[in-house]
């Protein structure tokens, strides 16, 4: 039996919510919230070992669904309470048992809503004693470069979404022009200087991210950063004033030395790291006959041209547990927008193959 009450134009709620302070709060009473300990989201293991982002709710929604079933049939509320508990904590009940006021919640940042129309939550509660959160909320706190590797992959978006906003928050507490506090608004869909007028919204960094191909390889690179064994596509950042093209042969002449042409747009992505990046993917191609790669030892530890047979053993083989020792070369996981150029690359080389009547 489903009790939420359908949003028949999610955008303009959405909008209604970041907007209208009584709104929002309204909503927190019937609200989804993500937990964040230090920018680490919460995780809950699932009975097929499964890992998920831990969704907790307030007393608010669960208290008029509750006395409906109980006006309906005793056993069945008691059945709804078995079932649902285990997954849907009430956020309140935990807040003050690890000795935090219940109205902490009003400090969360609205995310959206899911399809059912329930507004989501982000709340960063690293203050609070982990250890102790963990065992009421039964799960666990993960750096979300791990959790990334846990999660499936339609969670991961969100995940990431939840912790850029808590960064962008913890680092906009004062105004750049008068060194004054800024002030949120409910949602936290900005800050304000009310010394200087100044509104301040959460901003992205513009970012290109590119796969190379001669025609038969791709070019792939690692940062010392990197896990072990792990090749992505070249990426950077856009200098002011650039455009997308632009930053893009100027990346790749600085890493790898090399001249692109034929720049074909493949899509977007929100990327949290190193803070909030905005990814541009696109693929481009270079001459056959110029192909030396000249690396940028500051910004790569190594880049090479890899075939088709490599990448296609890659794809299907991807790291899925970190605790594991990860294959001697491996490429981004699914999630990474760098993962979709690879495979693009590698879906046209197949189908180039199979025109040309190769295997």
């Amino acid at each position: 039996m489903n009790l939420t009450k359908p949003v028949k134009n999610m955008s303009r709620y959405l909008k209604r919510l970041k907007e209208d302070d009584e709104a929002c709060r309204e909503a927190l009473k019937s609200g989804i919230f993500l937990l964040y300990h230090k920018l680490s989201p919460l995780l809950r293991e699932t009975s097929s070992g499964i890992y998920t982002l831990a969704s907790l709710k307030t007393s608010g929604f669960n208290t008029t669904p509750f006395k409906l079933f109980h006006y309906v049939n005793k056993r069945i509320l008691h059945m709804h309470l078995y079932i649902c508990m285990p997954i849907s904590v009430d956020l309140e009940h935990i807040l003050e048992k690890v000795g935090k006021d219940k109205h902490f919640v009003n400090e969360s940042f609205l995310l959206g809503c899911t399809d059912k129309g329930e507004p989501q939550f982000s709340l960063e509660v690293g203050d609070i004693d982990r250890s102790a959160l963990e065992q009421e909320c039964r799960g666990m706190f993960v750096d979300l470069r791990k959790a990334f590797f846990m999660l499936p992959g339609p969670e991961s978006p969100l995940a990431a979404k939840g912790q850029a906003l808590l960064r962008w928050h913890q680092t906009n507490c004062f105004c750049s022009a008068t060194g004054q506090p800024t002030i949120r608004n409910q949602s936290g869909s900005f800050r304000v200087c009310h010394s200087s007028g100044i509104t301040y919204y959460p901003k992205m960094a513009p970012v290109v991210i590119v796969l190379v191909s001669d025609g038969s390889r791709c070019l792939l690179a690692r940062q010392t950063m990197f896990p072990l064994g792990m090749y992505s596509a070249l990426s950077g950042f856009c200098d002011m004033g650039e455009s997308v093209e632009e930053t893009l042969h100027r990346e790749v002449a600085e890493e790898v030395g090399l001249e692109v042409k034929n720049i074909q747009y493949s899509g977007s992505q929100h990327w949290p790291f190193p803070q909030s990046s905005f990814m541009l993917a696109c693929h481009a191609t270079v001459n056959p006959d110029k192909t030396q790669v000249n690396i940028d030892k500051a910004e790569l530890e190594d880049a090479r041209w890899f075939t088709y047979e490599e990448i296609t053993e890659a794809l299907r083989k991807p790291p899925l547990d970190p605790r594991r020792e990860p294959p001697v070369f491996w490429v981004p996981p699914s999630y990474a927008i760098a993962n979709q150029l690879i495979q693009e690359w590698a879906n046209q080389q197949q189908l180039s193959r199979k025109l040309h009547g190769l295997k």
